[in-house]
């Protein structure tokens, strides 16, 4: 059976339909949103095999609960939180940390210094991109909570203010102040590496 996500579909749409009994449905919202389960998922957990487990946990827990899903928020915003909370209770069950992010190279700032670190056949460059790499890790662990979240939302899973705002449970105002608090520390912290 070929399932064909429709543009009239939406997941509030898809989400009646599951509740209603059909399997077919929720295998769309699978489709859509896997990829991006993934990669989330993959910023808590670095191995890409344990990572795919943990994202069909997810989706399974999501299955289970789907009856419970009253749409106070968006289909995403529910997924992301069972997500980041499997995520973390394999973390806390495993006894790991979550590790390192990547440079997004979608943003132009850091496609410039993602282009200066790309020169690493020398000894100098693999050791200038260790640095920046290390400190911009430090640089947004060492974020208060409430900053870091909101930051990783919107700058790694690409959420707008709404789905910000409706996951941290907060106003508008202050999930830009929370990412405009976040952006200036960071910057502090890795602005030496721009000045070459």
């Amino acid at each position: 059976m070929i399932l064909k996500y429709s543009s009239l579909s939406t997941d509030a749409q898809l989400v009646r339909r599951v509740q209603k009994g059909d399997k077919g449905a929720f295998d769309l919202l699978v489709l859509k949103y896997q990829y991006k389960i993934t990669k989330l998922i993959t910023r808590y957990i670095r191995d890409p095999d344990q990572a795919l487990d943990i994202t069909q946990e997810t989706f399974l827990k999501a299955y289970r609960a789907q009856p419970r899903f009253r749409g106070y928020s968006s289909f995403y915003t529910w997924l992301y939180r069972i997500a980041v909370n499997t995520a973390k209770n394999y973390l806390t069950a495993t006894k790991r940390r979550p590790l390192d992010l990547e440079l997004n190279l979608q943003e132009p700032e850091q496609y410039d210094l993602h282009a200066k670190l790309k020169e690493t056949d020398t000894p100098e460059g693999l050791t200038l991109s260790k640095e920046l790499h290390a400190t911009l890790k430090e640089a947004i662990e060492a974020l208060p909570e409430a900053l870091r979240k909101a930051l990783l939302l919107r700058e790694l899973d690409g959420m707008s203010y709404e789905e910000i705002m409706q996951t941290m449970n907060c106003p508008a105002g202050t999930v830009r102040s929370r990412i405009y608090r976040a952006r200036n520390a960071i910057d502090k912290k890795i602005g030496s590496y721009y000045e070459w």
